[in-house]
């Protein structure tokens, strides 16, 4: 099973906007698919779920002592072909729990290597660059860094890739960065467009430029993808290029 963290140690930037609407256009395409929550804010989870307090994974993951729940015990259904492995705030405990662990920077793809009845999981990660990201990054075939087109968002943008490549030196080689999202881009902002043409110039991978819109940020509030319009297409433009990627991968 093919894994993708969306991650970034910057807040607000799209992670959970993009997990859920890139999850869903690889289940319209026949993908059957698995979203991890892996955000002790659960953003993702109390949007689409509500609250799923002691069976979500914490109990997965454990904290100083390994978890009493398989990722097959917690699945929940959001759609056809999509589902959800929820998060609740129990999983700070457990980023504090698995400093003490052998082989704490593996604990989630151990419990990954269990489930079987999935072509994908896409990974959720929350703001920072602790634990639970770590296990999320060295779990994963490839990352999407979503940011914001912004000076200081594309500074944290290459704070997280410096990490990102430190990571894969120590713990996960074959890790891919499929490339660099762009989210809530205004072409009317001069610093949207400053930000663009530095990320251009980088000579980053660019995958894809999603623009702002106050319907996506309440469509993702309610946990549901976009369904029409503008922000849409260009979700569904980011699907068809990740299901090329993995179909070359499998």
């Amino acid at each position: 099973m093919i894994a993708i963290s969306v991650a970034n140690q910057k807040g607000g930037v799209g992670k959970t906007t993009t997990a859920i609407n890139l999850g869903a256009g690889l289940a319209s395409r026949g993908k059957r698919v698995l979203l991890v929550d892996l955000d002790p804010q659960s953003s993702l989870t109390l949007a689409t779920l509500g609250d799923c307090s002691g069976r979500s994974m914490a109990e997965v993951l454990g904290d100083t002592r390994p978890g009493k729940l398989a990722i097959d015990d917690i699945v929940r259904p959001l759609g056809a072909q999509l589902y959800l492995a929820p998060a609740d705030l129990a999983l700070s405990n457990s980023e504090l729990g698995l400093t003490t662990r052998y082989g704490r920077e593996s604990v989630l793809r151990r419990a990954l290597a269990s489930v079987h009845d999935f072509d994908l999981t896409i990974l959720d990660c929350g703001p920072s660059l602790g634990l639970l990201v770590v296990n999320a990054l060295t779990a994963s075939d490839g990352v999407i860094a979503p940011t914001l087109p912004t000076a200081l968002d594309l500074r944290g943008l290459q704070l997280f890739l410096s990490s990102l490549e430190s990571l894969k030196g120590e713990l996960n080689p074959a890790l891919e960065l499929l490339g660099i999202l762009v989210c809530q881009y205004d072409q009317r902002l001069n610093l949207h467009r400053a930000a663009m043409e530095d990320l251009q110039l980088s000579g980053l991978p660019l995958l894809g430029v999603i623009g702002k819109s106050v319907k996506a940020a309440a469509a993702a509030g309610r946990g549901a993808p976009l369904d029409r319009g503008k922000l849409a297409e260009q979700y569904d433009e980011l699907a068809e290029v990740v299901n090329e990627w993995l179909n070359e991968k499998n």
